[in-house]
């Protein structure tokens, strides 16, 4: 240490291009796509690895960053007065190789540098701009985290790269792939996705954006994954088979693919191998914009991807510095112009001849002069049209730009570290650094705002882009939107739907679910062993509905609704009540009212013939009394049918309880009389007539109608009939009925009728042997008979019969009753009367073996 200079073991030999500076930058760029290393005979020291298969992009991205620097050091306004030097280096793809890169600039190239006189110096680095791989970034920032040295990555996306506690000083300006995944999973939801496979690459970009998307799917519950496969290391035919295979077989036909270019490009031989066609592609940022995919073999396949894409960028000026570019013909073998050469022998299809190079003079190759003009050359590496991955390069040396002039305008006394310090050219740390560039935000000359999260995450801003194949064979990846996600929260999503070329017929999105959706009126029911998005729709049973909130139940309707007939909603069930326009209720109106017209017939025959013997025979009175019972019972009857109300439920019971017993008590009375008039006519019996006088017959009747109205009205008072809306009979329909309230005020009314007709019954059946003169008895045994029959038939029908059914039968009992009283009553009488005058004398009545039949 007295030296004053520490000089590394072992010097790296690093392909790559350096510019001094006050202040160095460092950059690590894959311009190789394969590298080739020696075998290890643990005998000697391994020789340093091979890197073969120029990258033009990635050269073209070094360019960018060595353009960025310049402009910087060419800006009066930022860092004045100091430059900014670079020291930019090829990883080849290799782990290894970005390792010693890493190291090398942190700890420096190989060559001596000095201290100060405190013994303290600065890494010849500053900060870091790369690397290209999740992977590689991952196991570079580690090591450069340890001297707190900000490595700010333009391509490495991987979310556990946000982690502040393995990587507290690692930044990007491409958002992380938590904001990709959610970009995804808004475009799969826009076109109703929710059936499609996922292909990984085998490494961490891949295996985390899996973890993402797979987090993000199961909160947002917006599909599920056909499959989920890893795309193997270099070529194994068959995994890729296999893999090509699922696919295939697969009913998604929405793929999408978080995977290098590199990957994509072995699994495209195979799907043109197996020609997989009507898939949508959905294409992670890493080779959305890839050139090498976008080839005749491949876009029949391709046609019409949808990707996320870094947001596209202008940087001014770089076209004319890249036209600059030229080799140094003295120096084609150094480590310097190393890059140059090949990009010069990738660009003109020609070769150098270099002094350590065996050169046959009859190769096909052509030589390169180094004169050759890029501007007389169409090359893609010249093509700006698209700059992405570039622009993130030009944003990530402005950043640390800014951080370091941020910090240099410190005001010694107000400044943010211990003390109220301020940091110096000669004594920066790059922690200090780290410290300045979290809080750095600053605006690009194409507008965009450049800052960082608290981990250090970018503002995620994508770009959504669509593959078109024209019909004359050409391509053109074009933009057709964009996701703004703002605070890591989903902003917006804006999409031109009718710029985006779909290869299908018809031009439109594909459909890509496992199940359909299920139609209103039915559930889902998941498939055993499969994803929830497989299922099958089962009907809602009746009374139920599909439930719009989960999908995986049904409704049940409220009480009095049901659901109609697609089960989609409810809808108010129907009542049903023994109505006037249904023929049941039509029939029995009909009924009713032809037998109070009956009634009134026979009312009118009986008094037009009030004179004659067989009307004034046995009170006539009485005859007329029944007749009006009668054709009250009748009309009583339609208080049964119609909408039922309270004040129908009340007055139906009582005005049938009522009028029966009016009627039944004018038959008992009449009985009564026959009897008394039979005894009379004996020796020793006229007394028994007293008794049966017309007052004492009105009174009877009175007496035992006024007890039915008193039963009727203690019923009412105390547990009234009340419309009620039974539910229970049907499912689907209202039955509204009549409750009675009082089964036993229901009883004792039905009870009361029945022990005066038995008690009618009775007396008729002992005066049905009187002689013919007299026996008006045998017609009211009849009637009781026929009434009494109907009555009891009644009580097990009513009690059997659901909702309006249980009045018809009990209307039917009123007519049927009704009827046969009439006429069995009234019938013979009607018949003398009007067919037999010459029986209706005061002698054929009284005349001996006449009958009144």
């Amino acid at each position: 240490r007295a030296e004053k200079g520490i000089v590394l073991p072992q010097q790296f030999n690093l392909n790559g291009m350096h510019k001094f500076g006050d202040v160095i930058l460092g950059g690590i760029f894959k311009m190789n796509f394969y590298t080739k290393s020696s075998e290890l005979y643990f005998t000697s020291e391994p020789k340093d690895p091979i890197c073969y298969g120029f990258a033009p992009e990635a050269f073209r991205r070094a360019q960018t960053m060595a353009f960025a620097v310049n402009e910087i050091n060419r800006n009066p306004k930022l860092l004045p007065n100091i430059s900014l030097g670079y020291h930019l280096h090829n990883s080849c793809g290799n782990l290894g190789i970005s390792l010693r890169a890493a190291l090398s600039m942190t700890s420096g190239r190989g060559e001596p540098f000095q201290l100060n006189e405190n013994c303290n110096g600065n890494p010849p680095v500053l900060g870091i701009v790369g690397d290209t791989s999740s992977t590689r970034t991952i196991a570079i920032s580690s090591i450069v985290s340890l001297y707190r040295v900000p490595m700010v990555s333009y391509f490495a996306t991987c979310s556990c790269l946000s982690d502040r506690r393995l990587f507290p000083s690692f930044f990007r300006t491409i958002p992380s792939d938590a904001f990709q995944v959610r970009a995804i999973l808004q475009i799969l939801r826009r076109f109703n996705w929710t059936w499609f496979g996922l292909l990984i690459s085998d490494d961490d970009y891949g295996l985390h954006a899996a973890r993402s998307f797979q987090s993000g799917l199961t909160q947002s519950g917006g599909g599920c994954l056909a499959y989920l496969e890893v795309l193997p290391w270099g070529r194994d035919e068959n995994e890729l088979q296999r893999i090509v295979g699922i696919m295939k077989k697969s009913t998604s036909r929405v793929v999408i693919v978080f995977s290098p270019q590199s990957d994509m490009l072995k699994l495209m031989q195979e799907v043109v191998r197996q020609n997989v066609t009507g898939l949508q592609w959905i294409a992670s940022e890493a080779w959305t914009t890839a050139i090498v995919l976008q080839t005749p073999s491949y876009m029949p396949f391709l046609a019409g991807t949808l990707g996320i894409a870094i947001r596209r960028g202008e940087i001014p000026g770089l076209r004319e510095y890249l036209l600059q570019i030229r080799p140094d013909i003295d120096t084609l073998s150094s480590q310097e112009n190393n890059l140059v050469r090949q990009f010069w022998e990738h660009v003109f299809q020609c070769k150098f001849v270099t002094p350590d190079m065996e050169f046959e003079g009859e190769t096909q190759e052509r030589l390169c002069t180094g004169n050759e003009s890029l501007r007389n050359i169409k090359t893609e590496f010249l093509d700006l049209s698209n700059l992405r991955s570039e622009y993130n390069v030009y944003k990530a040396v402005y950043a640390l730009a800014h951080a370091l002039h941020d910090i240099l305008q410190c005001v010694p006394g107000s400044g943010p570290f211990q003390g109220q310090s301020c940091a110096s050219l000669q004594g920066l740390e790059p922690w200090q650094l780290v410290y300045q560039l979290q809080r750095v935000n600053f605006t690009t000359n194409f507008g965009d705002t450049v800052s960082f999260d608290e981990s250090g995450d970018a503002l995620p801003i994508y770009d959504v882009i669509n593959w078109m194949w024209h019909s004359d064979g050409s391509t053109e990846v074009k933009n057709v939107g964009e996701v703004n996600e703002l605070a890591s929260k989903i902003d917006n999503l804006n999409l031109d739907e009718d710029k985006i070329f779909w290869n299908f017929e018809p031009k439109k999105p594909p459909k890509s679910v496992c199940s359909e959706s299920c139609p209103p009126g039915t559930r889902m029911a998941r498939k055993k062993g499969e994803p929830v998005c497989c299922f099958d729709c089962i009907a809602c049973s009746e009374g139920e509905i599909s439930n719009k909130k989960d999908s995986t139940k049904c409704t049940k309707c409220p009480e009095e609704f049901w659901s109609n007939h697609q089960r989609d909603h409810c809808v108010p069930k129907s009542m049903e009540f023994l109505s006037y326009i249904e023929p049941l209720g039509i029939s029995l109106t009909t009924a009713s009212l032809s037998g109070t017209l009956l009634c009134t017939i026979v009312f009118g025959i009986f008094t037009y013939h009030r004179t004659t013997p067989v009307v004034r025979a046995n009170n006539s009175e009485l005859s007329f009394l029944i007749l009006l019972s009668l054709k009250l019972c009748f009309l009583c009857s339609l208080l049964f049918i119609g909408h039922p109300r309270l004040s129908t439920c009340q007055l139906r019971q009582a005005a049938f309880g009522i009028s029966f017993v009016l009627c039944v008590s004018c038959i008992l009375v009449k009985t009564m009389v026959v009897l008394a008039v039979f005894k009379a006519s004996k020796p020793g019996g006229g007394g028994s007539l007293k008794w049966f006088g017309t007052m004492q017959q009105r009174g009877t009747v009175v007496f035992l109608t006024l007890i039915q109205a008193a039963i009727c009205t203690t019923w009412l008072m105390s547990s009234s009939p009340t419309p009620h809306k039974n539910t229970q009979y049907y499912k689907d329909k209202i039955i509204v009925e009549c409750v009675i309230g009082s089964t036993v005020g229901f009883g004792v009314l039905l009870g009361y009728i029945g022990l005066l007709a038995i008690l009618s019954f009775l007396l008729a059946f002992l005066a049905r042997n009187l002689p013919d003169n007299f026996n008006e008895a045998k017609f009211i045994t009849f009637s009781m008979l026929v009434f009494c029959a109907v009555w009891i038939a009644f009580i097990p029908a009513y009690i059997n019969s659901p909702g309006k059914y249980a009045d018809a039968v009990e209307v039917f009992a009123i007519l049927a009753s009704s009827f046969g009283l009439l006429l069995a009553l009234f019938g013979p009488k009607c018949y003398i009367i009007i067919l037999k005058p010459e029986k209706n004398t005061k002698k054929a009545l009284m005349g001996r073996g006449t009958s009144m039949s």
